[in-house]
């Protein structure tokens, strides 16, 4: 069988390895509560506050440890608000993306000029804190605007996430330039909907991981190389609760062969440099 779309790894890998941080801030009520969305919960912000105080700690740790680099979607007001844990992560070579300025409100639709404001302001912030410009973005919940995709590549963005349309990144056309896209196609390894959402044990989270792991693998070996990706967030993987599942997953991808654990601005250089058609895919 002849697939429409395969391509290359830089040293001939088998599989591309990524690892998402969510380091988010919010306004009214995290991802975790009782109340209707747009009222105020204490409970609710105070679970959030958990990554910043503890979890985002506790996974910087595991990744020093294991050897592994990762890429932080992040908040604007986080980073305001919490400086010193955007400083670590770039210490520690973790690249900085985008994601919004607060992660409760998302852009809307009718104001493109609202976003673009949002998208600068948030860009300034983390390019202070950070020492370095963020050439990623990740619209809070997946939400980008039909318009997002042009505004952060008039902003100079190299890459976007806000996708689940493949196994595989590939080259978005705007009227400010191409992006990078790279589908989220490891939904079943983020905590949020696996574990908080649906009130999974972890244990489901490391079945998903190992089951998608290994097909992916396999269809590297045949010369097929895909991405996997998981997804933490500091207020959920950085409990104690899921940290031994984490250590886990990334124990069982260091055990095999043609593994490249990259950053996702790594892999969106390839792509750019990649001379393989099966990139260039037009727009809806």
């Amino acid at each position: 069988m002849s697939y429409p779309r395969n391509w290359s790894l830089p040293n001939g890998e088998k599989l591309v390895f990524t690892v998402g941080l969510a380091f988010e801030a919010f306004d009214l009520q995290s991802q975790y509560s009782h109340f209707q969305p747009g009222v105020r919960d204490p409970f609710s912000l105070s679970f959030g506050d958990y990554g910043w105080k503890a979890g985002m700690w506790r996974i910087y740790e595991l990744l020093d440890e294991m050897g592994v680099k990762a890429t932080m979607s992040t908040n604007g007001l986080a980073a305001e608000r919490h400086p010193k844990v955007v400083e670590a992560a770039a210490s520690l070579g973790i690249e900085i993306s985008g994601h919004n300025w607060v992660n409760d409100v998302r852009p809307r639709e009718d104001d493109p000029e609202g976003e673009l404001e949002e998208i600068r302001r948030c860009t300034q912030i983390l390019t202070e804190i950070a020492g370095e410009r963020p050439v990623g973005w990740i619209s809070v919940g997946l939400t980008g605007t039909t318009n997002t995709n042009r505004l952060i590549a008039q902003e100079g963005y190299l890459w976007n996430a806000d996708d689940a349309s493949d196994d595989i990144p590939f080259m978005r056309h705007t009227e400010n330039g191409d992006l990078v896209v790279f589908p989220r196609a490891g939904l079943p390894m983020n905590d949020l909907t696996m574990w908080a959402l649906a009130r999974n044990s972890p244990s489901v989270i490391w079945e998903n991981f190992k089951d998608t792991f290994d097909t992916l693998y396999v269809e590297g070996e045949k010369g097929r190389p895909k991405i996997i990706d998981i997804t933490l967030h500091g207020h959920f993987a950085g409990r104690p609760t899921l940290i031994p599942t984490v250590r886990k997953m990334l124990a069982y991808a260091k055990d095999h062969d043609g593994i490249w654990f990259a950053r996702r601005k790594d892999v969106a250089e390839w792509v750019r440099g990649y001379d393989g058609p099966e990139f260039r895919v037009s727009e809806r």
